[in-house]
């Protein structure tokens, strides 16, 4: 039987490290550990990974991946992201299974939010 392979660490870009950081601690309580002035690995995410300064961030218009976070309680979370400086690009929609809603945080990427609760 062969082995199986799967996710173990994410990385993404950021167009301001420092402001991504504040986001994503303010509105997901994620953890940060720095490496220099241009990396900082994260933890308290559900998968660990890090994000590095970059002059380009994941947009799906552009084919890049769409990293999907879940919550549970959906409207609390678009809550916290509208808080923490995100913008909704997407407005909370259903889809089999569920619904979520995209945001492009203060870094310049484009992420969702999903759950399987009901509007």
């Amino acid at each position: 039987m062969q082995e199986s392979i799967k996710l173990n660490y994410v990385e993404f870009a950021s167009l301001d490290l420092g402001l991504s950081k504040v986001f994503f601690e303010s509105a997901f309580g994620w953890r940060f550990t720095d490496y220099g002035s241009e990396y900082s690995a994260f933890s308290n995410a559900g998968l660990d990974g890090g994000i590095f300064a970059s002059e380009r961030v994941l947009k799906t218009e552009t084919g890049a991946p769409l990293l999907v976070l879940y919550a549970s309680n959906i409207s609390e979370a678009q809550r916290r992201v509208e808080n923490a400086g995100g913008t909704i690009t997407k407005p909370l929609f259903d889809f089999p299974g569920g619904c979520r809603f995209h945001f492009v945080e203060p870094g310049g990427n484009e992420l969702a939010v999903w759950s399987e609760s009901v509007k």
